[in-house]
């Protein structure tokens, strides 16, 4: 593919020299995902749960970025994008890459990862594989469960090309009656696990996909016709809303409307087993409304993303990562402690209980007048939800900021609304052209006739499921300056006040990224004064070109950069002249590395600090963020720790290229990041 040079010559490397594209730049990151499921190291049940985590991801990716480009093509977008690449150039790149990397996912699974399972006595089984037993025992939960659910839906004049909702897998079948022949689609429901665990053997784990069953008994669908063909096909639509935030009388009933188009959204991704005609792909193409040529024949299951349930059905503890149960401290009173001195949490390393323990306590302290809150992405079942609607109950003044525009928890997040709603509580959805995607808690306490505030910042969201998997950081503080910051950063978001300059605590849209800039250019002063320049960041993403140039600045100054980026990094290091003195590295490993923490020498004096955003536009630009500085000192050295022993790993780190690939860290002696920390906190 020719990558085509932008015409200004002030330019020293073209866009495609000087940066990483980012769509490229994430299927390599999701390629590290892959090298975990085939690293033969990692417990067999892990590599699956990668297998699984690989093909959510791109289905994720289909979903937001080559939807996204589609758009483009279809409009006849023809002019280079930030990073030099023409539409079509890069959707033809990144469709090849794809393709690589689907096959070897396809035959990582059937061709090691099955056939390991199948020797530690865990099977999926085709239907000609059953015992008897295992037959009656599916031929009795089709006839109970699966044949009362499945709707079989015909295609004809009278009964257009169903609707089917993004990530559906369906059978397509032709049958015939008087040699007319018929199309059919049956959709494999939803509402049941994909695999069906089956009586087997003592300490042997046999299981059988769904639409394995459906397959053996479609006949039962279509009593009187004769089944000409068969086939099992997939399809993955745009995700993206199109409601008008600006102009939208309520965001929440503008949201709720374009989740119900998401059916009808355009198609981006097909799969469909081989063995198919091209008489009946034809057809499907055409009811899909699906280019025919971009149709993808795979042999072998679909979706590999069922997966996720085998593992929590295979109770063998040796096929999986030893369970971390991190103690659970016991504060009988929890404002007690974090009036004493203030603390950082980390998880998974360190309980989440803590934070829980603020909302609940807050919830029932007679002396707490109210709590203000933001949610992102929360789980089922949220404590920390049950513990804002009891506070509500309880009289408290409670204002929580959901932010119904989470990509894929959309829906989710209107439940919460609603429920929170019902409980009394004051709840704002979302700001138009803004995502609320920091992180706060403010608990307001009246002690001895003074109001105290009590503040939790983290870098993660409020999840309890995934702070068991998530490594994050959290900040518990009764400081007045945060607390004053904080309640004013509460009235900006609710209402009509202008954002000052705060003392502890720095926001985007409005200042996040001039404020990383000043501090690089810090570092670029010290460098030329004292030789001792150095920024050290830990993030998920980094992709904003300014932040990019600002590096690559410091970086010919001699300034030393140390960036572990776990996702997309547009950056280049190590390139003469450019970023010779740029390193970058990649931890994928047990725990998913969601914290952010950004470190300047400063001459010594070294400043920390956390955040809630990555380096990249959408966080600078459409998402309200806050950066924190940790001050103590004790906290400092903490938090330099943890990045130092990230930047230690010889096992989980891969060394980025100047090129974009990834190479394994190399060391002396093998040393695993989060193993260590999980020793180190259990200390």
């Amino acid at each position: 593919m020719t990558e085509k040079t932008p015409p200004d010559p002030a330019v020293a490397a073209t866009p495609p020299a000087r940066f990483m594209h980012r769509d490229l730049s994430w299927l390599a990151f999701n390629e590290r995902v892959l090298e975990e499921a085939e690293d033969a190291a990692n417990p067999l049940l892990e590599r699956v749960n990668f297998l699984a985590i690989f093909a959510s991801n791109l289905d994720e990716f289909f979903m937001v970025r080559m939807a996204a480009l589609k758009r483009l093509l279809d409009a006849g977008y023809q002019n280079q994008d930030d990073f030099g690449w023409y539409p079509q150039n890069l959707y033809d790149q990144l469709q090849e890459r794809v393709q690589a990397l689907t096959k070897r996912h396809y035959d990582g699974y059937e061709k090691r990862v099955r056939k390991e399972l199948e020797k530690h006595r865990v099977a999926i089984r085709r239907a000609g594989e059953l015992s008897p037993e295992q037959k009656r025992f599916v031929k009795r939960y089709f006839d109970s469960t699966l044949f009362p659910i499945v709707t079989p839906m015909a295609v004809d004049q009278g009964h257009p090309f169903p609707a089917l909702a993004s990530r559906t897998l369906a059978f397509a079948v032709v049958i015939t009656r008087y040699n007319q022949p018929h199309l059919a689609i049956v959709p494999v429901p939803r509402v049941v696990p994909r695999l069906l665990k089956l009586p087997a053997e003592k300490d042997e784990h046999h299981f059988i996909l769904v639409d394995e069953i459906m397959r053996q008994h479609l006949g039962n669908f279509f009593r009187g016709y004769k089944i000409e063909g068969q086939a099992l096909f997939r399809i993955v639509r745009d995700s993206e809303l199109g409601a008008d935030e600006e102009y939208a009388a309520s965001l929440l009933k503008a949201i709720e409307t374009e989740l119900k188009k998401r059916p009808k959204a355009k198609v981006v991704r097909f799969e469909i087993e081989t063995a198919v005609s091209d008489e009946h792909l034809a057809l499907l193409a055409q009811g899909i409304d699906f280019p025919p040529g971009e149709i993808v024949r795979r042999e072998g299951d679909l979706d590999l993303s069922c997966l996720f349930e085998l593992s929590g059905q295979v109770p063998e503890p040796g096929l999986r990562f030893p369970t971390l149960t991190p103690p659970k401290p016991d504060y009988p009173n929890i404002f007690d402690h974090i009036k004493e001195a203030g603390f950082l949490l980390h998880v998974p390393y360190q309980s989440f209980q803590p934070t829980v323990d603020l909302v609940q306590q807050a919830a029932r302290d007679k002396n707490v007048l109210a709590i203000k809150m933001t949610l992102y992405r929360t789980n089922d079942d949220s404590a920390i939800v049950a513990a804002l609607q009891e506070a509500a109950r309880a009289k408290k003044q409670v204002t929580v900021l959901v932010e119904i525009k989470a990509r894929f928890d959309e829906e989710k997040n209107i439940q919460w609304v609603k429920e929170l709603e019902d409980a009394g509580c004051h709840v704002i959805y979302g700001i138009p052209k803004l995502k609320i995607h920091s992180k706060i808690t403010l608990v307001v306490r009246r002690e001895e006739d003074r109001i105290h505030r009590y503040v939790h910042l983290s870098t993660g969201n409020y999840n309890e499921k995934t702070a068991r998997i998530y490594t994050d950081l959290g900040f518990f503080t009764a400081q007045d300056d945060f607390g004053q910051d904080i309640s004013d950063v509460f009235n900006v978001i609710s209402g009509y006040s202008v954002p000052s300059r705060w003392q502890r605590v720095v926001s985007a849209p409005n200042d996040l990224r001039k404020y990383f800039c000043e501090l690089v250019d810090r570092e670029i002063a010290c460098q030329e004064l004292h030789k001792n320049g150095l920024v050290f960041a830990k993030m998920n993403s980094l992709e904003d070109p300014q932040l990019i140039e600002k590096l690559y600045q410091a970086s010919q100054r001699g300034v030393q950069v140390r960036l572990v980026v776990r996702g997309i990094c547009c950056l280049r290091p190590g390139v003469p002249g450019l970023s010779e003195t740029i390193e970058v590295r990649s931890l994928v490993g047990r725990f998913l590395e969601h914290s952010r923490i950004f470190l300047f020498h400063n001459n010594g004096d070294r400043r920390v600090f956390l955040a809630s955003a990555d380096w990249m536009r959408r966080n600078f630009d459409r998402r309200i963020e806050l950066l924190f500085e940790i001050t103590k000192e004790e906290m400092k050295e903490h938090l330099q720790f943890v990045l130092d022993t990230c930047w230690r790993d010889t096992v989980k780190a891969r060394v980025m290229q100047s090129d974009g690939t990834y190479t394994r860290a190399k060391g002396d002696e093998k040393f695993n990041a989060q193993e260590f920390l999980i020793e180190n906190y259990a200390r």
